[in-house]
């Protein structure tokens, strides 16, 4: 991680740091599992099992290990006679079963059975059995995507069987893609990528060749569109967290406009897609820092895509952004752009660094490069376990490999733990007064369904109060839609409020008759990892804490050491410096002080000053002091001249 500007990090220290980097981001996982535990946990089925998870074991899951029943083997469904029905219909649940487990898409090996054995197809026999699964699949609405096939021969044909080199495995297979056409908007499938990296990598000018589909000249010219200020324009550097779509229908291709150099609105893509990927586009300069972290946390990725500048490597904040997405734990994909301007002895030491780093204790990644279609297949399919992390080398001006990175996005697994049955919570992280709309309110959907005309509660404000509202609209990617659900990123327009009265940070409740306002806390109890920090780190401590879309000083004021330093894990008790927040157990937090300093998760809400977390009292009076001024303020919250406390 990134050393201090006060003392340089000594190597042990910095190794201490790293090892500790990697146990801790395991541990929050588990406990991410108790703050969103997965809508069904008790299929084998499903994506996220319970609080011991192991991504790379997965694959059992889907193997069906609870069915009871005896199971027909697939080869018998696919190349059953065409008027067995009982096959027809068996197949047809099995492949809904596929869809509903992968939020509407699946990808399908025709050619191997459930648990992974050969079915031995000959090419007659694969070609019936294609075209039985195409059948089916439209009767489930639905469209087949052929992938890659292995000694198939055709279009699709993979690489290392077409060369002819392979002579040991004959049987025909391959991977076919199934994709819902979404029967109304907001069934689409959506996934949110976070595209980070040091300045100049080139991330605005990927993501504008990606969803024009034009190339750039090399001059900038791709990256025009995405800018939101005449500044960004002027300097060519993102400031400010920018947001891009770019859709595939059900046959995997991408959304462009008919007419070459025009960019589709968000409205015709949203229409036109069986799934939107959204790209939130950070700043990569120093300055920005703080804005890349809250566009990070705020805007909760599926999945992290590093940029990387083939003539410079991985340098200056490229190590923080991608210490900061080891932290929250997403699957990380490399893109190392500019090599058509790159010597070959620059791009080989780039690649050999960046290698260097992912292998490394902190990162633990296996990185696998990927060169040609059917590398870039089997692992975006395989792309759940984290310890992956593939590499691809692209360049924006001549378009080389950018195929490559398009198909592995098509093909992306929806990743992430949303639970739709839980009470419903939205996190807000922008706000905007739209004329004759009123206040808008964009976010998360964090868990459950909320529909228009829903009677909600907005807080908290600076007093720690909730205000009671109802949403009039809602928006998906500019598109009017009747409900959101856990998971989905939202726009609600809120009635009888004032734009100066919400603010990034706050959340959407329900509101329930009878029920107490939610609890806000200025107070909480978090287990925290220190990654970088020259001096020891005691009470009276203040940093800048980023909780999801909340970015507040706080100030420590109990931890259970005397002191923590370096690669160090500590229970600590963090103090809000303005005003009380909501919070919930298993919240991920972050704090800085200019870099990166630590990371943790939030144990519990409220702390108890009769109760200290070291505990032998200190001979000297500083806890007691800081027992009475915590007091203090509480009593201050709580009595109604308070508003000085949490202005």
């Amino acid at each position: 991680m990134s050393s201090s500007k006060v003392g340089k990090q000594l190597p042990h220290e910095r190794r201490k740091g790293e090892a500790a980097l990697s146990d801790f981001a395991e541990f929050v996982e588990k406990q991410q599992a108790l703050r969103y535990p997965s809508s069904k946990p008790t299929t084998a089925t499903t994506k996220t099992t319970p609080v011991e998870h192991h991504e790379e074991l997965d694959i059992l899951d889907s193997l069906n290990l609870d069915d009871s029943g005896p199971q027909i083997p697939l080869r018998d469904l696919l190349l059953a006679p065409a008027d067995d029905e009982i096959a027809q219909q068996k197949l047809t649940e099995h492949l809904e079963e596929r869809l509903l487990e992968g939020h509407g898409e699946a990808v399908f090996d025709l050619g191997f059975e459930n648990n992974g054995d050969s079915m031995r197809l000959s090419k007659d026999e694969w070609d019936a059995a294609f075209s039985r699964l195409k059948e089916v699949t439209k009767k489930v609405g639905a469209d087949c995507d052929l992938l890659l096939t292995k000694n198939v021969g055709g279009d699709a044909e993979a690489a290392s069987t077409a060369a002819g080199n392979d002579s040991r495995d004959k049987d025909c297979s391959g991977k076919i893609l199934l994709r819902q056409s979404p029967s109304t908007v907001e069934d689409v499938i959506e996934t949110r990528i976070a595209v980070v990296g040091n300045v100049d990598a080139g991330k605005s000018s990927m993501l504008g060749v990606l969803v024009k589909g034009d190339l750039d000249d090399g001059r900038g010219k791709a990256r025009l569109n995405l800018f939101r200020h005449k500044h960004e324009i002027e300097t060519g550097r993102t400031s400010s967290v920018g947001m891009e779509i770019m859709g595939f229908d059900t046959l995997g291709n991408v959304i462009t406009s008919d007419t070459p150099g025009r960019k589709l609105s968000w409205e015709e893509i949203g229409k036109r897609s069986a799934k939107v990927i959204t790209f939130t586009d950070l700043a990569g300069h120093e300055r920005y820092l703080r804005t890349t972290v809250f566009g990070l946390l705020s805007s909760s990725p599926n999945y992290c895509l590093l940029m990387v500048a083939a003539n410079n490597g991985l340098i200056g904040m490229s190590k923080e952004h991608l210490g900061i997405a080891l932290a929250l734990n997403v699957p990380i994909m490399v893109v190392v752009t500019k090599i058509d301007i790159c010597p070959p002895n620059i791009l080989e030491q780039t690649i050999q660094q960046i290698t260097k780093i992912l292998k490394s204790p902190a990162a633990r990644k296996m990185p696998i490069f990927i060169n040609n279609r059917e590398e870039c297949i089997n692992t975006a399919t395989q792309f759940v376990s984290q310890r992956i992390c593939p590499i691809f080398q692209v360049s924006n001006v001549t378009g080389e490999n950018l195929d490559l990175v398009r198909t592995f996005f098509n093909i992306l697994p929806h990743h992430g733990r949303y639970d739709s049955d839980a009470p419903f919570e939205f996190h807000v992280n922008d706000t905007f007064s739209v004329p004759f709309v009123g206040t808008v309110v964009s976010g998360i959907v964090k868990s459950g369904v909320v529909h228009a005309g829903d009677n909600v509660l907005i807080g908290p404000d600076s007093l720690g109060q909730f205000t009671p509202t109802s949403i009039r609209s809602i928006e998906r990617k500019r598109l009017g839609v009747p409900a959101a659900s856990a998971g989905q990123s939202a726009s609600f327009a809120l009635k009888k409020i004032r734009r100066k009265d919400v603010r990034k940070g706050m959340v959407v409740l329900p509101k329930i008759e009878g029920q107490p306002l939610p609890k806000v806390y200025r107070e909480f109890v978090a287990e925290v990892l220190i990654l970088s920090h020259a001096t020891t780190i005691k009470t009276k401590y203040q940093a800048m804490l980023h909780v999801g879309p909340v970015s507040q000083t706080c100030a420590i004021i109990d931890v259970d050491q005397p002191y923590i330093r370096t690669g160090d894990r500590a229970l600590v008790a963090f103090r809000f410096v303005q005003r009380p927040e909501y919070l919930a157990p298993g919240d991920r937090l972050l704090f800085r002080e200019g870099r990166t300093k630590g990371l943790g998760i939030v144990k519990s809400v409220g702390y108890d000053p009769q109760k200290p977390l070291m505990p032998r009292q200190p001979d000297d009076g500083t806890n007691a002091s800081s027992d009475e001024a915590t007091g203090s303020v509480e009593k201050a919250i709580a009595s109604p001249t308070g508003a000085r406390v949490g202005a």
